[in-house]
């Protein structure tokens, strides 16, 4: 169990580093992710036309190797976490910006225009209307978003131990220590699940309107009169 922990001294950080590290470098640009696919979807929401060729657009990018990413970003900012970065917030707009849109427009027209009669402006109704009532779609779209983050973060032991757990896998093969690629498929699994775990909660606190699973909802009350037998109850 010793050997299971016990991190090569070339990657420079022991296992809790390594975390802190991986979790840096997968929630980031998730995060940054989330800032743009904001005023993308909200631009779509109100020019139609605009949403078939930024879908079209996230998806060439999702189909990007992030190796091809890798060799066009060096150049410019080096064998660092931000050559890494860069590639999984632009992935991130294949999951959030239709999560986004598709949780702005169920938004019921209704709600709008009396959001509208208030003096809401588009701005202000998008921020205080529309993105809260749409919290479940956007919060469903950033749990794919971090799931995938958290794994296509090792990629990045690709360019100079950028990859934080996923260092280990390279490791593993260099020292022939296959315990070191269990530790770091292990421990990736369980920071997704985890991460996963905060963002239900999350939904959670921010829609109390909705039912919790497992919830039943409650039996209309009986009121006396005729069935459709006759019988009187």
């Amino acid at each position: 169990m010793s050997r299971f922990f016990d991190i090569p001294s070339d990657l420079q950080h022991s296992w809790a580093g390594l975390i802190g590290l991986h979790m840096r470098e997968a929630l980031l640009p998730v995060a940054a992710g989330l800032l743009l696919a904001l005023p993308i979807a909200q631009l779509c929401g109100r020019f139609r036309w605009l949403y078939p060729p930024v879908l079209g657009m996230t998806t060439v990018l999702y189909a990007v190797p992030s190796l091809a990413f890798f060799v066009v970003l060096i150049d410019y900012t080096g064998q660092t976490e931000l050559t890494v970065m860069i590639p999984l917030a632009l992935y991130s707009l294949v999951v959030l910006v239709p999560a986004i849109v598709d949780g702005v427009r169920s938004v019921p027209d209704e709600t709008l225009a009396a959001a509208t009669a208030m003096g809401f402006g588009p701005v202000r109704r998008y921020l205080q209307v529309q993105l809260p009532i749409a919290a479940p779609a956007i919060i469903a779209g950033l749990r794919v978003a971090t799931a995938s983050s958290i794994s296509l973060v090792s990629v990045g032991a690709l360019i100079g131990n950028q990859g934080a757990l996923g260092n280990l896998l390279a490791a593993a093969q260099k020292y022939d220590r296959p315990e070191l690629a269990v530790n770091a498929v292990l421990t990736m699994a369980v920071l997704a699940i985890l991460c996963d775990a905060l963002l239900v909660g999350l939904r959670v606190l921010l829609t109390p309107w909705m039912p919790r699973a497992g919830s039943r909802p409650k039996p209309a009350p009986r009121r006396e009169g005729i069935t459709p037998e006759g019988a009187v109850r």
